[in-house]
């Protein structure tokens, strides 16, 4: 018995597989870790990318904008949304900011009309929705919070997105919940010489 215990006490057959037996779920931890926080970062970039790029392109429309403009704009940002998951998990809204052209008490900014792209109606505008701020100084400030702050100047617009995406990690655990994703992005339009929306098609409006 002697002899025994003392052959197993000098075997070392299998110590490498008890040692990766115990490192293996602290080492496929850190990994799984790594890839959700990188996803989380990509998601970031691509959904503040998509605020950008819609501000951009709807500022970029010149000969007056239409609801066809709209349809192109957010299927630019679908695209860009591709393998994220945002359409059911989120939401974009495109708001045409302008002075409301009054004086006085009641000069302010105003929402002349208001489109959203996404699912998700859990996601509202955070600042406003269509007509507000037309007769009154309810949007004085223009739109945006803490501090930075959107105005359109007199006889001319800004596109005012914002672009909120709830996140869907890679894998459900259930030890944090995921966050809510969301970025603002803000652009003048160009030589645009009437900011009114039309809508020559009969498309069905993307409204909020």
């Amino acid at each position: 018995m002697a002899r025994l215990f003392s052959s197993l006490r000098r075997d070392e057959r299998g110590l490498a597989l008890t040692e990766f037996a115990f490192a293996a779920p602290i080492f496929i931890s850190l990994v799984l870790v790594g890839l959700e926080l990188s996803n989380l970062a990509l998601a970031h970039l691509r959904v503040s990318m998509m605020a950008m790029t819609v501000a951009d392109n709807a500022g970029r429309v010149s000969s007056g904008i239409d609801e066809a403009n709209v349809y192109e704009v957010f299927a630019g940002a679908e695209v860009n949304a591709s393998g994220l998951g945002f359409k059911p998990n989120g939401r974009i809204v495109l708001s045409s900011l302008e002075h409301n052209g009054k004086t006085g008490t009641e000069e302010g900014q105003t929402i002349v009309w208001q489109r959203c792209w996404g699912d998700s109606r859990s996601i509202t505008p955070a600042y406003g929705v269509e007509g507000d701020g037309k007769d009154d100084d309810d949007l004085e400030d223009g739109l945006g919070a803490g501090g930075n702050n959107i105005t359109a100047l007199p006889d001319t617009a800004v596109m005012f997105v914002e672009a909120t995406y709830d996140y869907q990690p890679l894998l459900t655990t259930g030890f944090f919940d995921p966050p809510r994703i969301r970025y603002e992005s803000a652009f003048n339009v160009r030589g645009r010489q009437n900011n009114d929306i039309s809508n020559s098609q009969g498309l069905v409006q993307m409204t909020c």
